[in-house]
C-alpha cells in the first residue's frame, strides 16, 4: 500500500502561505529573523517535494523538480553562510507562485478534488 501524498503536498501550501506571511513581516534581506524563517520553510517545502509521487510530478514538467530537491540539500549542508538574503528572494519570488499552482493542480486532479 502506498502512503498518501496529499499530506506532503498540502505541507507545501502551509509553507508557502508561511513564506508568504514571512515576506509581509518585512525585508528578508534586512531582518535575520525573519531570512532564517523563511528559509526553515523552503527547507520543509522542498522536502516535502521529494514525497511526492514521481507520476504526479512528471504531470508537471515545468517545475524543476530536481532542482527544488537540490535547494533543499543546498539549504541544510551548506550552513557556512554562502547562501545569500538576495538569492532566497529571488527564489521566493520567482518560484513559489508556479510551484502553489501546480500543487493546487495536482490536488484538484484527486477524485473529490480539493486545493485547501
Amino acid at each position: 500500500m502506498n502512503k498518501p501524498w496529499q499530506p506532503y503536498a498540502l505541507h507545501i501550501l502551509d509553507a508557502i502561505a508561511k513564506i508568504r506571511r514571512i515576506q509581509a513581516r518585512g525585508d528578508l534581506a534586512r531582518d535575520e529573523v525573519l531570512y532564517d524563517a523563511a528559509l526553515r520553510n523552503l527547507q520543509t517545502l522542498s522536502e516535502a517535494t521529494q514525497l511526492l509521487p514521481d507520476d504526479r510530478k512528471a504531470a508537471f514538467p515545468s517545475i524543476p523538480w530536481k532542482e527544488i530537491s537540490g535547494f533543499r540539500n543546498i539549504l541544510v549542508h551548506n550552513y557556512l553562510g554562502t547562501i545569500d538574503p538576495l538569492t532566497i528572494s529571488n527564489v521566493i519570488e520567482r518560484h513559489l507562485q508556479p510551484l502553489e499552482d501546480c500543487i493546487r493542480a495536482m490536488l484538484a486532479q484527486e477524485p473529490g478534488g480539493r486545493d485547501e
